[in-house]
């Protein structure tokens, strides 16, 4: 399966700059998982902004 990078960034939220990752979301995902991490695109814009992609912060959210 090829890559659909364009229509990945198109829906990507990540607000860090310097994301290498963004579009490219195999990778994006294996590096947050490497950390114990959810990425962006598990978050709501407000939380999204706060840098928190724990689980702990998802879960919290989504028990709201």
């Amino acid at each position: 399966m090829e890559c659909q990078t364009e229509k990945n960034l198109k829906r990507c939220n990540c607000t860090y700059e310097g994301c290498s990752r963004k579009g490219l979301c195999c990778e994006c995902l294996h590096y947050h998982l490497a950390k114990k991490q959810l990425p962006a695109c598990c978050f709501p814009p407000e939380a999204e902004a706060t840098f928190d992609r724990s689980f702990e912060k998802f879960v919290e959210i989504q028990s709201r």
